[in-house]
């Protein structure tokens, strides 16, 4: 049966608390060893490409690309197998400035045993919106 089920509550309230702005809460729902890779693979966000691994480097990840700006986190649709749970998200991140980022994302998110993240990986292209946003 696995942690489907943990897998998908943990994704619903990270979204929740995102757009709450609440890292101490967010933060609360990952293992002390778990891995943040949002985008997937090497980005300016991640250049080495590996991730964020550890509640503190997942905490500086918080810091520096959530906490700047309002993010509205809209699940479109969730789909909970094994121990993790794929949502298809729709993301808005209003920026200063009236800047807006906007993008259309896969986030799974994998579950321990303690129902705690031990895995989230968001699978868009920083690149395209990239492009989106330098021809606003």
């Amino acid at each position: 049966m696995g942690n489907a089920q943990a897998a998908l509550a943990a994704s619903r309230l990270s979204g929740q608390y995102v757009e709450e702005g609440n890292k101490a809460a967010w933060l609360a729902l990952f293992s002390d060893t778990a891995l943040v890779q949002d985008p997937v693979g090497k980005s300016p966000l991640d250049p080495s490409g590996e991730g964020h691994r550890g509640k503190a480097a997942i905490g500086n990840f918080w810091d520096l690309i959530i906490a700047p700006g309002k993010i509205e986190f809209t699940i479109l649709a969730s789909f909970p197998a094994g121990d993790e749970c794929a949502n298809l998200v729709h993301l808005v991140n209003n920026l200063s400035g009236d800047l807006k980022m906007e993008m259309d994302m896969i986030v799974v998110y994998q579950a321990d045993d303690a129902g705690k993240i031990s895995s989230l990986k968001a699978y868009w292209d920083f690149d395209a919106v990239q492009e989106k946003m330098a021809a606003v």
